[in-house]
């Protein structure tokens, strides 16, 4: 009777055994997908790349806006650049011919710009004489212009005679940045192309 307890949890063993093959059960396989971590560094990959897209696009547009303002700031002097005279004359000279030159082609692409001409003499001779001188000045300026197509109704002007000199001194250096046409935009806006129109 003892001996038949002993055999049968052995052959209930060896059965078992035969059952199985006689080896360990297979561990379970390996996940062939990505890892959380890898999903994780991909999409954090993802949202670097578009932010780097992003600042890049950004730089390049506060780029072409600060191009923009240096090119506005540029045309602004350009037109705004005052002209010399010789004494006691309302002709343009070579180097006041070159200045109005430049200012033509911002006219011309600037159509809604108004400018005052505003016209200055020095010191020697009287007031009445140099309020004519200035008039006269302006007038030589915006002839120049219009013989450009730029139309005249675009200038207004005005004759400072020897009232407001731009240096308060009595010699022949300052004598000669009294004569003078200022320009005063009144009106519009300076049209700035584009890098590519420019080309």
């Amino acid at each position: 009777m003892r001996m038949r307890g002993i055999i049968v949890p052995v052959v209930a063993a060896l059965v078992l055994t035969a059952a199985c093959g006689g080896k360990e059960p297979p561990a379970p396989p390996e996940p062939t997908g990505p890892t959380q971590a890898e999903i994780d560094a991909a999409e954090q990959a993802r949202a670097d790349s578009t932010v780097a897209a992003e600042e890049a696009q950004q730089a390049e547009i506060d780029a072409a806006n600060e191009e923009r303002q240096e090119e506005m700031q540029r045309l602004r002097a350009t037109l705004t650049e005052m002209v010399h005279f010789e004494y006691d004359m309302a002709d343009i000279t070579s180097e006041s011919e070159r200045a109005l030159r430049a200012k033509v082609d911002i006219l011309r692409n600037s159509p809604d710009i108004r400018i005052r001409l505003e016209g200055h003499a020095d010191e020697r001779g009287s007031n009445e004489y140099n309020q004519a001188l200035g008039s006269a000045r302006t007038g030589s300026v915006r002839d120049f212009l219009t013989g450009f197509g730029i139309s005249a109704s675009r200038f207004a002007m005005v004759s400072y005679g020897e009232e407001r000199p731009l240096v308060n001194r009595s010699d022949e250096s300052a004598w000669a940045q009294n004569r003078r046409v200022e320009f005063q935009i009144t009106a519009g806006e300076i049209h700035v192309s584009d890098p590519d129109d420019r080309q």
